[in-house]
């Protein structure tokens, strides 16, 4: 029997971004849903209940930080990682992300696509024990 792909929904509102990072998703074996803001974002997760939330924080409609904050209160939704990805890197924002749930705040300069996945698997495998 075939191993189910892992499912990724990335939710960020920069074109570049997103069709980089799906490439490099779906190379690594991913799934990979794109939205580009908060409310699309919501959405998408409720339908597909993906294995990991990749977010962005600045972005219209709703931001990050909003987004991070309904997907934590919502019962079927909570479980879920949510990395971070900004180009935001002040203490007072990795601080917020993490008291509001995220599992990892990856500032986007400091990371290649490579360290990305990387990061996107340990948090796979972390979330398993």
């Amino acid at each position: 029997m075939a191993k189910k792909k892992r499912t990724v929904v990335l939710i960020e509102d920069d074109r570049y971004y997103r069709l980089a990072y799906q490439d490099g998703l779906k190379e690594a074996g991913f799934d990979v849903f794109l939205a580009g803001n908060g409310k699309e974002g919501l959405k998408l997760v409720q339908s597909e209940k993906p294995d990991l939330i990749l977010l962005d924080l600045i972005m219209p409609i709703k931001n990050g930080f909003e987004t991070l904050e309904e997907l934590k209160m919502d019962d079927k939704l909570k479980e879920i990682p949510v990395i971070i990805l900004s180009n935001l890197g002040q203490d007072s924002d990795i601080e917020k992300a993490k008291a509001l749930g995220s599992t990892d705040y990856l500032i986007k300069s400091n990371f290649s696509m490579k360290e990305v996945i990387e990061k996107i698997k340990f948090n796979l495998i972390a979330k398993k024990h």
